[in-house]
């Protein structure tokens, strides 16, 4: 029996997502999107659920698109084919999923265990928190990879970036450590692997300790003016 895509456990308040293809380095296909998207709308819809954590199993946290879905061994037209209805479908998906996840009225936090890419780095950008191990890296390959990054999780990277650093990351594809993106207030919080659950869950305890209501509605002000004006 193939071993579930995500993984995901409760415990009280608190709900933990785990992307669960450690051999693929937690990386995305279609299918995968939806499904994130559809535990998301589970969490969205607990009422019992104060706080969710999102991590990875293994070395990755997500590695981005499966490279699987656009290589063929039809010939380079067929890939070419492949690579423009990636280009077409991709921003789409992810943006679909992250605004579910930034728009969650429950706390997020991101627990980043290791490479954050393309679509990875996308939902890391969603979280409310984010602590990483000092090993991750994050990157956006998507103009290397002749697609536009773009929508909600571009416009969050250029708000945190600004516009400089936000076109090397974007255009160059410049990968960042986790150390950089600490100093430039992109993530919360650098730890050493054996750290990184014990800091997500004690976070998420103090946040779960809060009134639900007042949470929820300090976000969605926050987030009103922060993410801008979507785009997908």
């Amino acid at each position: 029996m193939a071993a579930p895509n995500f993984i995901v456990e409760k415990d009280a308040s608190i709900t933990t997502i785990t992307f669960n293809r450690p051999e693929r380095r937690n990386c995305l296909d279609a299918g995968i999107i939806l499904e994130f998207e559809r535990h998301l709308h589970a969490v969205r819809d607990d009422r019992d659920c104060r706080v969710l954590i999102v991590t990875g199993a293994g070395s990755a946290f997500c590695a981005g698109a499966d490279s699987a879905m656009f290589k063929s061994d039809a010939g380079a037209a067929d890939q070419r084919r492949r690579m423009g209805e990636f280009g077409r479908r991709w921003p789409r998906l992810i943006g679909r999923a992250f605004d579910v996840l930034a728009n969650l009225d429950q706390i997020t936090i991101g627990a980043i265990n290791g490479y954050a890419v393309g679509g990875g780095w996308s939902f890391a950008l969603a979280f409310d928190f984010a602590i990483a191990v000092e090993a991750a890296e994050f990157w956006v390959p998507e103009v290397d990879l002749n697609v536009p990054f773009r929508g909600a999780p571009a416009n969050v990277l250029s708000a945190r970036l600004g516009p400089w650093r936000a076109k090397e990351a974007i255009l160059m594809c410049r990968h960042y450590s986790a150390s950089e993106l600490f100093a430039m207030g992109v993530i919360n919080r650098v730890v050493k692997p054996d750290e990184l659950m014990p800091a997500a869950r004690e976070l998420a305890l103090t946040m779960a300790a809060k009134s639900p209501d007042a949470v929820a509605a300090s976000k969605r002000g926050i987030n009103a003016v922060f993410f801008g004006p979507r785009q997908f």
